[in-house]
C-alpha cells in the first residue's frame, strides 16, 4: 500500500485529471454504446437528440466555468467573494431561463425533431438551472487548479447518469427517450458532488467594483459568442440530419458522430488544464505560445492516431461499438474524425486567444460555423455529403485560426 501510494504522489494533479478526463470520456461512450446497441437506430436517433442538447448545455455551461476559472486566478479576497456571489447569481438566473424556454416551448421541439412525445424536453428542462450551478463550481476547482474535486464532479455525473439510465431502461416500460432524459437530469444532481458553494455567498452584501465587473462581463459575452459558435458547429449537422433524413438514417449518423467525436472530447481536457495556465502566465508577465504550442502538438498526434484507426479498422470499430445494423456509416468514420479532428486543433487556438480576452478568433469561429450549417442545408443529398462539406468547412477554420496566431506572433 506504501508503494501505491508514493507512486500516486509522483503522478501529477494534471495527468490524474487527465486520466480521469479519459476515464469519464470512456465512461460517455460505453453510455452511447449501450443504448445503441439496447435501443436500435430509429429509437436511437430520439436518445441522440437528448445526447446531442446535452452537449449543447455543455458548451452553455462552460461560459460560467472558464469565467470563474478566469478570475479566480485575477481576483483575490473581497473581489473574489462577491464575483462569485455575482457568477452564481448569473448562472442560477440564466438557467431558470433557458430551463422555462424548453419546457414552454417542448411542443414546438417536437415537431421539429419529430419525436414521439414532448415529455423528454420537459424532463430535460428540469434539470437545467442545476447544470448551470453545477458549471460555477467546476469552474472555481479548475481556477485553483484543484483537479482532484474537479475529477470527481465530472466522475459522478458520468458514472450515476449510465448506471440510473441503464436501470431504467432495463425495469421501467416507458418510452426510453424519456427514460433517458430522466437519468440525464438525475446525474446533474451528482454532479454536484462535491460542492464548495456556501449559502452565505448569495446573501452576503458585497459589491464587485465597475471596473472589475466589466472585465467580468466583456468575458462572458465573449466566452458566450464563442461557445454559440462550438454548439453551432458541433451540433447543427446531427440536428440538420435528424431534419432533413428520415429517423433510420439520423440514427446511423448519429452512431458516426458519436464515434467520431472522440477526438473532441480528448481535446477537451487540454483546454481545461490549458486557460487557467494562460491567464497565470500573462499575469506574471511570461510567454504563453509555448503552452499553446505544447497542447496543440498533443492534440495534433492524438488526432492523427485516431483517424488513422478509423481510416484502418472502419467496420471493426463500427461493429465493436454499435453492431452489425450500423456497418453502413464504416466507410465515413475516419472522414467524420478527420472532420472533428481539424475542429478540435483549431478550438485549441481559440480557447488560447479566449484566455489573451482576444475577439478575432470568436468572429471568425462564429462566421465559419455559419458557413457549415450553410453548407449542409443547400449540399444534404446523402450523408456522405453532409461529412464532405464539414471537412471544407473545417479545413478553413483551422487555417484561418493558424494565420491569425502567426499574425498574433509576429506583431507581439
Amino acid at each position: 500500500m506504501t508503494a501505491i501510494r508514493l507512486a500516486f504522489d509522483k503522478i501529477s494533479p494534471e495527468r490524474l485529471f487527465m486520466a480521469s478526463v479519459l476515464l469519464v470520456n470512456g465512461g460517455n461512450y460505453l453510455y452511447n454504446l449501450f443504448l445503441g446497441r439496447i435501443l436500435g437506430p430509429e429509437a436511437f436517433s430520439e436518445a441522440a437528440l437528448l445526447i446531442t442538447l446535452l452537449l449543447v448545455l455543455s458548451f452553455l455551461g462552460m461560459t460560467f466555468q472558464l469565467a470563474t476559472a478566469k478570475f479566480s486566478v485575477l481576483f483575490s479576497n473581497t473581489d473574489w467573494l462577491a464575483f462569485q456571489q455575482l457568477i452564481y447569481r448569473y448562472a442560477l438566473t440564466f438557467g431558470i431561463v433557458i430551463g422555462a424556454l424548453l419546457f414552454i416551448f417542448s411542443g414546438n421541439l417536437q415537431e421539429v425533431f419529430n419525436t414521439e412525445s414532448d415529455g423528454l424536453f420537459k424532463t430535460f428542462a428540469m434539470g437545467v438551472p442545476l447544470y448551470f450551478f453545477m458549471s460555477v463550481n467546476r469552474g472555481k476547482y479548475q481556477g485553483v487548479q484543484d483537479f482532484k474535486n474537479l475529477s470527481v464532479t465530472y466522475q459522478a455525473e458520468m458514472w450515476s447518469r449510465l448506471v440510473i439510465t441503464l436501470l431504467l431502461l432495463l425495469s421501467v416500460p416507458l418510452q426510453p427517450a424519456f427514460l433517458v432524459s430522466i437519468g440525464i437530469a438525475i446525474s446533474f444532481v451528482f454532479g454536484l458532488v462535491p460542492t464548495n458553494f456556501k449559502l452565505s455567498t448569495l446573501t452576503k452584501k458585497i459589491t464587485l467594483p465597475k471596473a472589475h465587473k466589466k472585465k467580468v462581463w466583456n468575458f462572458l459575452i465573449l466566452t458566450a459568442c464563442y461557445e454559440l459558435t462550438q454548439i453551432v458547429i458541433n451540433n447543427s449537422d446531427i440536428l440538420l440530419v435528424k431534419h432533413y433524413f428520415d429517423a433510420s438514417e439520423a440514427g446511423l449518423y448519429s452512431s458516426l458522430a458519436l464515434i467520431g467525436r472522440v477526438v473532441y472530447f480528448v481535446a477537451w481536457m487540454f483546454v481545461m488544464l490549458l486557460l487557467p495556465t494562460v491567464v497565470q502566465k500573462q499575469k506574471d508577465g511570461e510567454a504563453t505560445a509555448p503552452i499553446l504550442i505544447k497542447y496543440v502538438s498533443y492534440i495534433g498526434v492524438l488526432s492523427l492516431s485516431i483517424v488513422l484507426c478509423c481510416a484502418i479498422f472502419p467496420k471493426f470499430i463500427v461493429e465493436l461499438m454499435f453492431g452489425e445494423a450500423y456497418l453502413s456509416m464504416a466507410p465515413l468514420l475516419w472522414q467524420y474524425a478527420l472532420a472533428t479532428s481539424l475542429f478540435a486543433v483549431s478550438n485549441i487556438f481559440a480557447y488560447y486567444f479566449l484566455s489573451l480576452d482576444k475577439y478575432i478568433p470568436v468572429i471568425i469561429s462564429g462566421l465559419l460555423g455559419c458557413t457549415q450549417v450553410i453548407l449542409i442545408m443547400f449540399f444534404h443529398n446523402s450523408l456522405f455529403i453532409v461529412v464532405q462539406v464539414q471537412i471544407i468547412a473545417m479545413v478553413a477554420l483551422l487555417v484561418v485560426q493558424l494565420l491569425y496566431f502567426m499574425h498574433h506572433q509576429i506583431m507581439h
